[in-house]
């Protein structure tokens, strides 16, 4: 799977590591829920930190379609309403 980081790149994703970015996700969508902005950058800093430390980078010159886009990790809570509901950024 190929997941790009706002701002910073696409890397190609292991199923293994994928199951771990979902759990993320549904937290971070719960901590929208809750309003906890502190909680929700947290969360997307680890999100970020996990794909940049596991997953394998693309050439920066090869631009493939993305199947997740994970915000950059300043995203406030007013956008993160509008990108971690239902499921989140990273589908079931």
């Amino acid at each position: 799977m190929i997941v790009r980081i706002m701002g910073e790149g696409q890397f190609t994703v292991a199923s293994a590591l994928l199951d771990r970015l979902n759990e993320i996700d549904n937290k971070i969508v719960v901590e929208v829920g809750k309003g906890n902005e502190a909680r929700v950058r947290e969360m997307l800093c680890e999100m970020i930190a996990l794909v940049k430390r596991e997953a394998v980078p693309l050439d920066p010159q090869e631009i493939l379609s993305s199947d997740v886009i994970i915000p950059p990790e300043d995203l406030n809570l007013e956008e993160a309403r509008k990108i971690f509901t239902g499921a989140g950024i990273i589908p079931d």
